[in-house]
Order: structure tokens, then sequence, then C-alpha cells
């Protein structure tokens, strides 16, 4: 006799499966008809979605890792590129407004070259003096155009210099505030004269041998009085930053009003207004009684 066995045995393997394949055509049939497992669906759905997004979970890490990345090389490149139009703007601009700051100054030195009635020659800075004791610059303007020694240099604003020496296509400019130079100047609130040096040492002006007494004070205007025979008289020179009174002689500090650290260009002088052609020849013929006509016109000294 053989052992029953340890488990009940059901129906036979075949036999389920054609129960359930039976089953299922009939679940399938009702469903397509009558839409009778929709709810089971939703139910089905709801209880399966926690599954799949657990499943779906090392994918979507990978490709948001991958995409962190690819989108922080991106963002960095258009970072630096972005830095690098910055940096070029920003070059153009600072030009943009330096040749602005430029244009309005040469405005002022044309406006300056006409109302004055000397001849003048607009030079540009080549590069300052290497000597570091002397206050010197030179100037892309030689012999060649008229520059001779002795000749003052302006800018819009007032004196800046005196040509020291000449060369054929440059000059050398000594600016005022060298210590070997020295300016009769005049005080335009008072007519006071004096005598303006240049300190050397910094971008100063001195008037030595000022008694203490003397009529001058703070914010005095300091001009050219012309009786070198150098600078034309009415030039704007200084103006007066310190007055100490401690001994005999008072001790002045002057400003200079103009200055070659904000500009490149200037002007030289370079002699008295040409005249007409008509004048001129006048000028040259003799009158009835032999005297020339441009003897009777005064001449500025």
């Amino acid at each position: 006799m053989e052992a029953p066995p340890f488990f009940k045995h059901g129906p036979s393997p075949l036999a389920r499966f054609v129960f359930f394949a039976f089953l299922s055509l009939a679940l399938m049939v009702l469903d397509a008809h009558q839409n009778t497992l929709n709810s089971l669906r939703q139910i089905l759905s709801v209880v399966v979605a926690p599954l799949q997004r657990l499943a779906n979970a090392p994918a979507e890490m990978i490709g948001r890792t991958g995409g962190f990345f690819v989108t922080q090389a991106h963002m960095q490149n258009e970072n630096a590129v972005l830095v690098q139009r910055q940096l070029l703007l920003s070059a153009q601009l600072q030009r943009m407004q330096a040749m602005q700051t430029e244009n309005a100054y040469l405005r002022k030195m044309l406006g300056v070259r006409q109302q004055r009635g000397e001849r003048v020659v607009a030079a540009e800075i080549v590069y300052a003096g290497r000597d570091p004791f002397s206050q010197k610059i030179i100037v892309d303007k030689g012999s060649n155009h008229n520059i001779k020694a002795g000749q003052p240099a302006i800018d819009d604003v007032g004196v800046v210099g005196q040509v020291t020496r000449v060369y054929p296509f440059s000059s050398e400019i000594t600016l005022l505030i060298d210590k070997d130079q020295a300016l009769p100047v005049e005080i335009v609130r008072n007519g006071a004269r004096a005598i303006a040096f240049g300190h050397g040492q910094d971008s100063t002006l001195e008037l030595p041998f000022m008694a203490a007494n003397a009529d001058i004070q703070n914010g005095d205007v300091l001009v050219t009085s012309g009786i070198d025979g150098v600078y034309p008289a009415g030039l704007p020179v200084a103006v007066v930053s310190k007055i100490e009174r401690n001994s005999a002689f008072a001790k002045i500090t002057c400003m200079p009003s103009a200055g070659v650290s904000r500009h490149k260009q200037l002007l030289i002088l370079i002699g008295e207004p040409r005249q007409p052609a008509a004048l001129a020849d006048q000028a040259g013929m003799g009158n009835a009684d032999g005297s020339k006509a441009g003897a009777s016109l005064p001449r500025r000294n």
C-alpha cells in the first residue's frame, strides 16, 4: 500500500489552467461590454503606484544626477562667456567715457585757441621726463612746427609751463611746479605782484619773500602779470591754498590752476596773431611823407 500524501492535492494543473483561462475570457468580455472592472483598476493603480515609483527611483536618480552635472557645466560655460562679455563691454564703456572726456577737453582747448589772439600750436604729451628730481614733459611738436625755447605752454585752465628745450620733432616743457621755475604773478583781487616759484617736491607753488602783513588771503587767484615778456598777462596760474604768518615773511602755498595729469593735450603760444594780407600790404607801403603805415601800430610787449 502507498502512504497517503503529506499535503492534500487539489485539481490538476491542466484543470486549473482551463478554469482560469475561461475566467479571464469571461472577465474580459464583461469589462469590454459593461466596464465592470474600471473601479478595480483604479484601486489597483493606487496600490501599485508607490511600487512603480520605487522601481523607477534608481533610473530617475541617475538621470537627475547626469542632468545636474550637464546643467552645471553648461551654466559654468555660460557664466564664463557672460563674464568675458561684461569685461569687453566695460572696457568699451570706459574707452567711450575717456573719448567723451577727451572730446570735451579738446572743445575747451579749441575755444581757448579761438579766444586768444596769439598764434598757438596744439601738442600732445608723449611721456614725462625721466629725471625724478625735475618736473618735465615731452610733447610731439618741435622746431619744425615753429616751437622755440622760452615759449609758454597752457591748457584749457591756465599756464602749464615753459618750453626749455627744442628738437626737430619734439620739445621739452618744464612745468611750473619744477624747482627751477619762477613766474611773475599778480593777485586778481588787489593787483599786488609777486614771484611764484615751483616747490619741486609736490605739485604746489610758493610765494617767497612776501611780508607777513601782506594783503593776501586763502582763495586768492594768481594770474600772469606779463612783466617778464614771456607769459602774456592775465593767464590763470594758481590759487592760494595755505598761508603761515609765523615770522617776518609769510609762507604762502598755492595750488596750480592747470595740470598735465588730467589730459594729454596742451597749447604752446608761438607768437602774435598773423595780420591779414591787406593789413600787411598797408603796413609795408609807405605814406606820402615817406613813413611806414605799420610804424604807428602799437607793439605788444
